[in-house]
């Protein structure tokens, strides 16, 4: 009898062969740009066949594995027929953008790559410092010089996952900053030895505000509603009256939050006297620019965003109007060490005595393993250029303005709101219709106009008053695709006002 050991079992599935990931990724390249070809021939967006949908959710977890091809063919049958719809030139819903081409050849690249750019002294870590640089250029937020010296004595950021995870580090470095300056060390102590602090945002603000507020310790409660003009923007008077009324009331007021684009209506908040304001009364002006700071690269609206430059803290996502493939969200700050501050804590097993003064991005947040965004932001944005993105930006812009032409000039329709950067309020109103009858329909409206499949619309609350909100970020997007919009949603109307009224 031999004495050799037996033999392993052999594995279920081999190990894929160069060949064979070769040949996949190439297929997959097919898949993906004859997918992006068709999107404008097909529906904006249609609800999956139920035995699809069914599919999806009871898939059984796999005992064998399966070749790469044959899992590209699930991709391609099960997955890629069923979109949100957001590639489409006719998708006006929310805030989600068309991806863009180089970034979304850079995603496969930063996969195959996949380390953490937490640290050390490899590509991404680098490329996310430079990209951040470029992201605060283009909407004129102060950033460090372009040299080698690995110190960031003013300005900076860090990307995320989105602008709700850049929220929450930005307002936590305003929450540390307050308890300083109140002798209070936060870190070790916590809010027990702090009255309590005290923000202020506009109810047009987006909610990851108040998730961050609450997260943080702070409670909703101290989020204080400012009031807001006619046309959507915070009214200084009622921010400058909220404040004095918390500090004669023991409050420790620290934070003002302004918009430079909101959801509902793309209103951007008057930053001069804002950040004049919180200079004032040392308060930190914290900008959610998530969708709309970019709007600063159209001439045509760049005078809204004046003063913008001088928050504490902007929070922004290249993954909505510059396209970059989700997620990929950045927070700047005009001072780093107040973020490095809040976050920093280096166990001995991350220790990196190369790293230089700017230490590990893992310091400036929450993300310890942190994934490699920076290689889309950097194709996108080499790939149009600030030229090429200003120009897609500015299309977006005067469309808008013409769906807001398009909407007053038609009597069934009413514009809500002025149109600031690419977001139209609007909603159906036809003579005669009573207020009851208007808010049922135009709540009932999107759903139905997405439904028909031609266009894709969203809806909200403005001032109380129910409606629909196009969101233009696709420069792929033609007067016609307007045309169409306004068409589906007059037809979906009637169809809705004509079944209330049998009823």
């Amino acid at each position: 009898m031999s004495d050799a050991a037996p033999e392993s079992p052999a594995p279920a599935s081999a190990p894929r062969s160069p060949d064979d990931f070769r040949a996949a990724a190439r297929a997959t390249a097919d898949l993906v740009a004859d997918y992006l070809d068709a999107l404008p021939g097909r529906p904006v967006w249609q609800p999956m066949d139920p035995a699809g949908r069914t599919a999806l959710l009871d898939a059984p977890l796999p005992a064998e594995g399966r070749p790469l091809t044959e899992l590209l063919e699930l991709i391609g049958t099960r997955v890629m027929p069923a979109p949100m719809g957001n590639g489409h030139p006719r998708f006006f819903g929310w805030v989600n953008s068309a991806p863009a081409p180089a970034g979304v050849l850079a995603t496969l690249a930063a996969a195959a790559m996949n380390p953490s750019s937490a640290g050390g002294d490899h590509a991404d870590v680098h490329l996310e410092r430079a990209v951040v640089r470029w992201i605060a250029e283009l909407v004129g937020f102060p950033h460090p010089p372009p040299a080698s010296d690995p110190g960031l004595p003013h300005g900076g950021g860090i990307l995320t996952s989105g602008t709700s995870m850049a929220t929450v580090l930005c307002l936590a470095a305003a929450r540390n900053r307050a308890a300083r300056l109140a002798g209070c060390d936060l870190r070790e102590e916590g809010l027990a030895g702090l009255p309590p602090l005290v923000g202020y945002a506009t109810a047009e603000t987006h909610s990851c505000v108040r998730k961050a507020v609450e997260l943080l310790g702070l409670g909703s409660r101290n989020l204080r509603t400012v009031a807001t003009g006619p046309d959507g923007r915070l009214d200084l008077a009622a921010l400058r009256a909220a404040v004095a009324e918390d500090r004669a009331a023991g409050r420790l007021p620290f934070l003002v939050v302004a918009s430079a684009g909101t959801v509902g209506t793309g209103a951007v908040d008057p930053f001069e006297p804002i950040a004049d304001l919180c200079a004032e009364e040392r308060l930190w002006l914290h900008v959610d620019g998530a969708y709309g700071a970019f709007g600063v690269l159209d001439p045509a609206i760049a005078h809204r965003y004046a003063g913008m430059a001088r928050a504490d803290s902007l929070a922004l996502d290249p993954h909505k109007w510059l396209g970059v493939p989700v997620d990929c969200g950045c927070a700047l700050v005009r001072h780093t060490e107040e973020l490095r501050g809040t976050f920093s804590l280096v166990p001995s097993y991350l220790r990196d005595e190369t790293a230089g003064s700017f230490g590990w991005f893992s310091e400036y947040g929450m993300e310890q393993t942190r994934p490699f965004r920076s290689l889309k932001v950097w194709a996108t944005i080499a790939h149009r250029g600030r030229t090429g993105i200003a120009a897609d930006i500015a299309r977006c812009t005067a469309l808008a303005r013409r769906l807001g032409e398009l909407v007053e000039a038609d009597p069934q329709l009413e514009l809500l709101a002025p149109v600031q950067t690419s977001i139209v309020a609007f909603r159906y109103r036809p003579a005669g219709a009573d207020e009851q009858l208007v808010d049922a329909v135009n709540r009932e409206l999107p759903t139905a106009v997405q439904l028909r499949g031609r266009a894709f619309v969203t809806g909200a609350v403005y001032q109380g008053r129910e409606m629909l909100r196009a969101c233009l970020l696709n420069a792929a997007t033609t007067e016609h695709d307007l045309t169409v919009l306004l068409d589906e949603v007059r037809s979906a109307a009637t169809e809705l006002t004509d079944h209330r009224m049998i009823r």
